[in-house]
Order: structure tokens, then C-alpha cells, then sequence
């Protein structure tokens, strides 16, 4: 993440940017098409495993599946 964080007056609007920040790291580490759009969107495939990581629950490494393809 970044260390220059935008501070905004409203904490919803900080918060989903937060959000939104975690979720293209995320997208990045692990291999899944990042879309702005799919935030908070559960019937989105990388929404739902982005939302198992955050709670800590097993989720699917596409990155380490692409790699495994290519051997």
C-alpha cells in the first residue's frame, strides 16, 4: 500500500478507497483480473476470494495455478 494516503472529511469515502487499495494489491499478488467495479460485488469470482482472505479463510491462488500450468 501506499505510505501517501488521501485523507477525505467523509470515513465511508476513506474507507472505500481503502478498500479498494487492498483489493488491487490483492488482485496483483494473486493473479486475478483486477475491475473497479467488482468492489463489493459478490457475484464477482475475485470479489468472493478477496473477501475469504480478508477473513482469514482459504482462498484461491491463481497465480500459483498459472504457474503450475506452465511447468
Amino acid at each position: 500500500m501506499s505510505n501517501n494516503k488521501k485523507k477525505y472529511n467523509n470515513p465511508r469515502v476513506t474507507q472505500i478507497f481503502n478498500d479498494l487499495e487492498d483489493y488491487l494489491d490483492f488482485c496483483r499478488l494473486y493473479g486475478y483480473r483486477f475491475n473497479e467495479s467488482d468492489l463489493y460485488n459478490m457475484q464477482s469470482y475475485p470479489f468472493q476470494q478477496f473477501n475469504k482472505f480478508r477473513q482469514g479463510k482459504n482462498f484461491k491462488d491463481q497465480a500459483g495455478v498459472d504457474l503450475a500450468r506452465m511447468r
